[in-house]
């Protein structure tokens, strides 16, 4: 009666997490486990909520209102430095209930079925990885190839380093810049080489790019749109999620957008016409308002770049403490992620992520997660420097 598919899903990591950490807090319980943006959105959120209420009445169109397509556009456009005339609002952009659901999708978009005597198609994955990546490769009955992000590269996937066979099964590649978790943030000429190589065999590239506005560089990361316009201003093989969770502090909100050449917009709308959520209509003017205001989102950036401060003070270059590029992870490397988890919870009460649940072994047998901690600054700046001092104790004494 069940798909059979499901029962090469894990566990999802909080529910592993769920079940090492059973024991009770040695101290007032705090999660930092979970990137769930603790800033306060701007006001005008819940004013725009509450002035446009009469929408809740009413089913939402599943392509968006024009506005929040044109917002999104504008807004790429001024980000990415692109062309007035390269984004299409209404055949290149697709609004959805966050990223979380399109990156899922679009697997079912690209990928067909194999013939019964052929090998099945491949689906690129960073490891670690977002686990949405392979959740979609494995129920779209693909074969999810790990590529390592490892500190040796720069903890991003090499994606030209695969032989030529993997290459081309390849369907779909799933890149994440700013990563999650390790910060790591790829340039345009690495975003152009993963490009051209998509080009090259004939696959999608799916670039998550959620943490984008959030960075600790004089300079805002780059991305593949950008990457994309100096190549031309060709979208082929190319789609881009992005979303106002981390952006605008707006995980609840559930409003993000996938952007990409017509073809494939077009195919990804025909899908989500049976599968997908609709906006509300009041969410959908309150995120108009937000992808036209970049203020909050200075401010945010301000306020993240304070808790980095912070965590370098206390951590300094112990555990392999570095300054992430982008995104709000620290990436800790304590030797062994789950017994320093499992030690961190009922010595100190925090709660972070051991790196191994966010990974797979790769082809060498080592889970390149392993010695790893996950830990999100998400929360106020003196909760964050409370809560690392006491981690810092506790790795101290292990």
């Amino acid at each position: 009666m069940l798909n059979p598919r499901l029962d090469l899903l894990t566990d999802y990591p909080f529910q592993r997490l769920a079940a090492l950490l059973q024991g009770p807090a040695g101290a007032t319980p705090l999660a930092m486990s979970i990137g769930e943006p603790q800033h306060q959105p701007p006001a005008f959120v819940a004013e725009i909520l509450a002035a446009q209420a009469a929408g809740w009445g009413k089913y939402p169109p599943l392509a968006g209102t024009p506005e929040l397509r044109a917002a999104i556009a504008g807004w790429l456009t001024r980000r990415f430095s692109l062309a007035e005339t390269m984004l299409d609002p209404d055949k290149q952009i697709v609004p959805m209930a966050g990223t979380r659901e399109g990156l899922f999708q679009i697997a079912q978009v690209v990928l067909a079925e194999a013939a019964p005597d052929a090998l099945p198609p491949v689906v690129l994955l960073p490891n670690p990885f977002y686990q949405i990546y392979a959740g979609a490769a494995l129920m779209a009955g693909a074969e999810p190839v790990f590529v390592p992000a490892s500190r040796e590269n720069g903890f991003l996937p090499d994606f030209s380093t695969l032989a030529p066979g993997i290459l081309a099964r390849t369907r779909l590649a799933y890149l994440c810049t700013p990563a999650n978790p390790q910060g790591a943030v790829a340039s345009r000429a690495q975003l152009e080489e993963a490009i051209n190589l998509a080009r090259r065999y004939g696959f999608v590239l799916a670039v998550d790019e959620c943490y984008s506005e959030i960075y600790d560089t004089d300079d805002a990361p780059a991305g593949a749109l950008q990457a994309c316009r100096s190549m031309g201003g060709r979208l082929d093989n190319v789609v881009v999620f992005n979303s106002l969770s981390k952006r605008s502090s707006a995980p609840g909100l559930r409003s993000g957008f996938a952007c990409g050449p017509t073809a494939l917009m077009a195919a990804f709308s025909r899908l989500r016409a049976y599968g997908g959520a609709a906006v509300p209509l009041p969410i959908q003017a309150a995120s108009t308002a937000l992808w036209n205001d970049e203020a909050h989102v200075e401010d945010s950036r301000r306020l993240y770049r304070g808790k980095f401060d912070v965590a370098e003070q206390i951590l300094g270059h112990r555990k392999g403490f570095y300054r992430p590029e982008g995104g709000f992870f620290l990436w800790l490397d304590v030797g062994d992620g789950e017994r320093v988890a499992k030690a961190l919870w009922e010595q100190a009460g925090i709660r972070v992520l051991p790196g191994a649940y966010l990974a797979r072994p790769g082809t060498d047998g080592v889970n390149p997660g392993q010695r790893y901690i996950r830990i999100a600054l998400v929360h106020d700046q003196e909760t964050v420097g409370q809560a690392l001092r006491r981690l810092d104790e506790v790795l101290g004494a292990s």
